[in-house]
């Protein structure tokens, strides 16, 4: 009788025990794939160069070259719009409270 009540008892630790193997499987395969995923990543970013020289270079190439969109004046182009930037001539005597 103890034979067979440990029969059934190992039996319910069997199925217990498959299912524990499925888990560790599918883990191991999850963390097989992420690790091929991490050694490809690592291949790409060791064929790559150095991201302070490709700023340098990229920072060569953006300053000696002039914005496309902003037009190349030396001066204002119409010295009366800058009195629209300036603060007023006087501040005690301006009550404008948004500049």
């Amino acid at each position: 009788m103890q034979s067979g009540s440990s029969g059934e008892v190992r039996s319910g630790v069997g199925a217990a025990d498959t299912r524990g193997k499925h888990r560790i499987s599918a883990e191991l395969k999850r963390l097989e794939q992420e690790i091929r995923f991490l050694e490809e990543e690592l291949e790409q970013l060791e064929k790559m160069e150095n991201a302070s020289a490709a700023c340098k270079e990229m920072l060569i190439n953006i300053e000696t070259r002039p914005d496309p969109l902003l037009p190349e004046t030396t001066g204002p182009v119409n010295p009366i719009w800058d009195r629209w930037f300036e603060g007023p001539p006087e501040s005690s005597g301006c009550r404008c409270w948004i500049l």
